[in-house]
């Protein structure tokens, strides 16, 4: 019912920057989700954010991409980007962006794909060494 479409992928050098945006005409999402895929391999979890009923903004890493990628938000808007420093050639993969209105839950665990409503058809990047 609802596409995202994911842009800013591309060609990167090592240690340099890309920023992912992840979007669905008109429409503004709680919680966001990147998750990467390499062929042969399974999805894999980078990055995540969600609004907790308080309004605070929550972000969950991968350990691989601590202190490189982020996504980052303020206080009033989430727009669910992902920011891409230090890029190494093991972040080389096809980037999928996940969303939708729910709010920060236990029942809604961050790092789970399942959890998710919305997903983008993925964008691919590549870092050469």
């Amino acid at each position: 019912q609802v596409q995202l479409t994911e842009t800013g992928g591309g060609l990167a050098q090592t240690g340099g920057s890309l920023r992912l945006s992840c979007s669905a005409s008109g429409r503004t999402f709680s919680r966001y989700a990147w998750f990467r895929q390499t062929p042969g391999k399974d999805r894999e979890f980078v990055a995540a954010i969600c609004q907790s009923t308080s309004g605070m903004y929550y972000t969950y890493y991968a350990d691989s991409v601590k202190g490189r990628l982020s996504i980052p938000s303020d206080n009033a808007k989430n727009t669910g980007d992902l920011q891409m420093n230090s890029l190494e050639p093991e972040d080389t993969a096809v980037y999928y962006c996940a969303a939708d209105t729910k709010v920060c839950s236990v029942y809604y665990p961050p790092r789970l794909p399942a959890s998710y409503d919305y997903w983008g058809l993925g964008t691919q990047v590549t870092v050469s060494s």
